[in-house]
Formats: structure tokens, sequence, C-alpha cells
């Protein structure tokens, strides 16, 4: 599949997960009678991973995300020349997906966009969590989360299951940790909407490129101890 077909499908699947993942959240949670809550906004997320993965799966990988990206290249399964490509598409699709809801979100009269779907920690964290917790929640279920993706895409795996796998862990893992940084395990959803609020939420975003990439890496090697090199 050429390069550039492949750089398109990061960049709109990114997009997509942003603009339903974050539009989840911005536009639909704390709506007065219809709020969906946390569970709904997992809930989005899950859904725009899982139906991106078999859209344009096939064609790119389905990765929408640096973490994951980096993880499959340590795990011996992406090749890392390309890396920095993906990571390039994929934080300028999180941005277009951003751009589009911030349209949405502030067509009405008195429209407050809040934290608009931001990562934090601290007194930016939901639940008031502090660094430590923010940080390493972030590892941990990026480690998780790409575990789940080397194991379902696996050649010894069904193909036809990776998508389900992915999407429902990416719903688990926002689960857990709303609460606690808002859920990233992806830099590129940070970034997006970060660049729109600016302040805490840009001061903060180191956090949440740094603890994605590391628990993706230690993925990587770690499933390379499998033997489940493609």
């Amino acid at each position: 599949m050429p390069i550039a077909s492949r750089l398109y499908a990061e960049f709109l699947g990114t997009a997509w997960l942003v603009l339903g993942g974050c539009g989840s959240a911005v536009l639909a949670a704390g709506f007065p009678e219809l709020g969906i809550g946390f569970a709904g906004v997992a809930l989005a997320f899950g859904l725009t991973v899982l139906t991106m993965v078999y859209a344009l799966g096939p064609v790119s990988g389905g990765h929408f995300n640096p973490a994951v990206t980096l993880g499959l290249a340590v795990a011996g399964r992406f090749p890392k020349g390309e890396v920095l490509h993906y990571v390039v598409a994929q934080v300028l699709g999180g941005i277009a997906g951003a751009a589009v809801l911030y349209v949405v979100a502030t067509g009405k009269a008195g429209a407050d966009i809040g934290s608009f779907a931001t990562n934090g920690y601290g007194a930016h964290s939901p639940g008031k969590y502090g660094l430590v917790s923010a940080l390493v929640i972030e590892v941990v279920l990026t480690f998780g989360f790409l575990t789940v993706i080397l194991g379902a895409t696996d050649k010894r795996a069904h193909p036809a299951a990776a998508g389900l796998a992915i999407g429902l862990a990416l719903t688990l893992i926002h689960l857990i940790s709303i609460p606690v940084t808002n859920t990233s395990v992806n830099p590129a959803r940070s970034t997006a909407p970060a660049l729109f609020v600016g302040g805490a939420a840009l001061s903060q975003l180191w956090l949440f490129w740094l603890a994605p990439l590391v628990g993706g890496t230690i993925a990587g090697l770690a499933y390379r101890m499998l033997g489940s090199k493609d």
C-alpha cells in the first residue's frame, strides 16, 4: 500500500477518534436530560477505534496513536523508518478532529467548551489525582492496550476479532482512568484538544506524551519475549 494512502488512513482514523471520543465528552456527557456520563464516553472512545480498525486497518494497520506505532515498531511489527511519518499524520488528524469539534461546540449562544476533554493531573484531574497517579495509570494502561493490540493482531490470532478486542480494551481503559486523567493513552488525542484550550492543558501535555510512549515501548519489548514476532 502506498505510503500516502497509509498516512491518509492514519490521519482520518485519528480525526475520527478525537471527534467521536472527545465529542461525546464535550457535547453529550453533560447534557442535562440525556447525558451519557463516564460510561458513555468510554464506550464512544472504544467505538471510534473499533469502527476505524475495521474500516482502515487493512490500509494502514489502524494505529491512530503514536504510542501504538512506537510499540509496534519496538516489537518488530512495524518499520522503524516510518514511525515519524505515522506520528505526524496522527497528530494532524487529531487536530483536524478537534477543530471540527470546536466549531460545533462553539456554535451556540453563550457556548462554553470548558476543559474541552483535555487531560490533566492535580487540579486538572477530574478526580484531583496527583502527578504520580497520572503517570502510573497512563504507563500501565498503555502497556495493557499495546499488549492487547499485539496479541489480537498476532499471526496466531483470528484476524476478524482484532477490532473488537482493541475497541473493548480502549473502553475498559477509559472506564478505569477517566476519573484520574480523563484518559489519554494516546499523545495525539491529548495534543489536539490541548491546542484549543492552552494553559494547563499545554503545560501538562508532556506527561501525556511521555507516559504512553513509555508504556508502549515496554509492551513492545515485553511482547518480543513471547516469541511472537511476525
